[in-house]
């Protein structure tokens, strides 16, 4: 309800009688009743100027600028019920649905407006998209206090960021408002029941669903969604739609914080062009898993998403280090596991066993490792005796393991190689049973790029064969070293069935 300016003159001679009179009794339910008078009359006046130009509040109440993907993702939400957004990395997604929720809560009236978010992990909701709304709120001085994850406005939840179990379709129960919007943040990661729960709170045709995140798993419900044809308006946002590669006039600042043409370039080189992280993460679309992919996407993505708690100290045992030994040009690779948990790395550009041993021991010392598995194929046999005799000098303890994965594979009929059985039953049997946590991981997004690469068939004898690293440095111009490093450090000579990590 909308009050005039006599209603606010009322109160205040009323409090300037009390005031004269000295009755002090009732002075603090008055200021009280004014300052609501006031919020609500200010409200009223911001629904009537922003409620349908959210750019504008943006520009004005915050003093920020947007740029054009901003804009369109703004006035999308604004027009439609259910918004898609994929996008790529550094465009500022998270963002952009920030300044949506403080839009809506700042011209909608408490009481009749409800904000709700959510994340694949608590730790997400908290230190992305609130981390935002917290920044705006500030900027803007708007009404109420932010928390951490909730906003309040006059001691009542006007809205909150959660993460209910991923079962739980009754997660955001009990909230009834006219104007709800719910924000998906890092929807790939969302399970599709949240979907449901979400879907059951924007019911009311003045409520709104933002769903914007990296499309980066194509068995996640966000595809489902993103399919043509479907009831949500959709939009991709590129790196390549960045002012910073379009020319768009910017601030220095937001160029500065935006994806710049550098880095789409180095990633080219680094992952190429069809590489489903570099579809991901550049373009902003959707790759298919393949046919005779080794390790699949959809698989993999869960692996990357961070545990909603901590697992028991066990599940960090043990400590080992997989080594791939850079030869011809290639670059050597060390790489820490810490039980199922996937952790640093440190790379060097050189073939030479005594500059490499040297970083070996480095890493084992940092890592306190108990074993260290080599790919010992020509350097890195080399590599080996380097340190075996640092141990024979007792410069350290670990257990040092020659893996040659040209070798015979432990099950031999269902292999042509170990290099076969490494990738079939960790890289990819990991992945599938989300066997390790790759969440944390240095280097992640190479590392997973170059998991995705390798192709399998079946040999005459219907052995399954995994194309070899020539073969794959001919075909794309770089070598997996970074992920064959990963799957050493997770390999126990003659184990590698998925059961082991069990």
């Amino acid at each position: 309800m909308t009050t005039t300016a006599p209603d606010v003159e009322r109160i205040r001679e009323q409090i300037g009688l009390l005031v004269r009179a000295g009755d002090t009794r009732q002075l603090k339910v008055l200021r009280d009743q004014l300052k609501t008078l006031v919020d609500r009359n200010a409200l009223a006046g911001r629904t009537a100027k922003y409620g349908a130009q959210p750019v504008r509040w943006v520009e004005e109440r915050l003093k920020q600028t947007v740029w054009s993907k901003q804009r369109e993702i703004l006035n999308a939400v604004r027009d439609n019920r259910r918004v898609a957004v994929r996008s790529g990395h550094g465009v500022g997604k998270s963002w952009t649905a920030a300044l949506v929720a403080c839009w809506w809560l700042d011209t909608h009236p408490p009481g009749e407006a409800f904000v709700v978010s959510t994340a694949p992990t608590f730790s997400q909701v908290r230190a992305i998209l609130w981390r935002y709304i917290r920044k705006h709120h500030r900027a803007g001085q708007l009404a109420g206090r932010v928390n951490q994850t909730e906003w309040l406005i006059d001691d009542e939840l006007v809205g909150y960021g959660r993460k209910p179990a991923d079962t739980d379709t009754d997660g955001f129960q009990g909230i009834h408002a006219r104007y709800v919007l719910v924000v998906l943040d890092e929807a790939c990661g969302i399970p599709e029941q949240l979907w449901t729960a979400a879907d059951a709170l924007a019911t009311g045709p003045d409520c709104r669903i933002l769903a914007i995140g990296n499309p980066d798993n194509p068995a996640s419900h966000f595809r489902k969604v993103c399919m043509p044809g479907g009831s949500w308006h959709q939009m991709s946002i590129s790196a390549f739609d960045s002012p910073n590669l379009t020319g768009e006039d910017v601030p220095e600042e937001m160029g500065a914080a935006l994806v710049g043409r550098e880095w789409v370039e180095e990633k080219a080189r680094e992952w190429g062009e069809e590489n489903p992280v570099y579809r991901s993460k550049v373009l902003g679309e959707f790759s298919e898993d393949g046919p005779n992919q080794v390790v699949r996407g959809s698989d993999i993505a869960a692996c990357r998403t961070a545990w909603e708690t901590r697992p028991p100290a066990d599940k960090f045992l043990p400590v080992e280090l997989g080594v791939d030994v850079g030869g011809g040009g290639d670059e050597t690779v060390i790489r820490e596991r810490r039980g199922f948990q996937a952790g640093r790395e440190w790379r060097a550009h050189t073939d030479r066993p005594e500059q490499i041993a040297p970083l070996i021991l480095q890493a084992i010392r940092e890592t306190g490792a108990t074993a260290v598995k080599v790919d010992s194929i020509g350097i890195g046999f080399g590599v080996i005796g380097e340190l075996r005799n640092a141990e024979g000098r007792g410069e350290h303890r670990a257990r040092i393991t020659a893996v040659n994965v040209a070798e015979a594979a432990s099950q031999p009929s269902k292999f042509m190689n170990l290099r076969a059985e490494l990738w079939w039953e960790l890289g990819r049997g990991l992945s599938e049973s989300r066997g390790w946590d790759l969440a944390t991981m240095a280097n992640a997004d190479t590392t997973v790029a170059q998991l995705l690469e390798p192709r399998w068939d079946v040999d005459p004898k219907g052995r399954v064969r995994v194309e070899p690293k020539d073969e794959i440095r001919k075909r794309l111009g770089r070598s997996p070293d970074n992920a064959d490093a990963l799957l050493l450090a997770f390999y126990a000579a003659g184990r590698t069935r998925v059961r082991w990590l069990g």
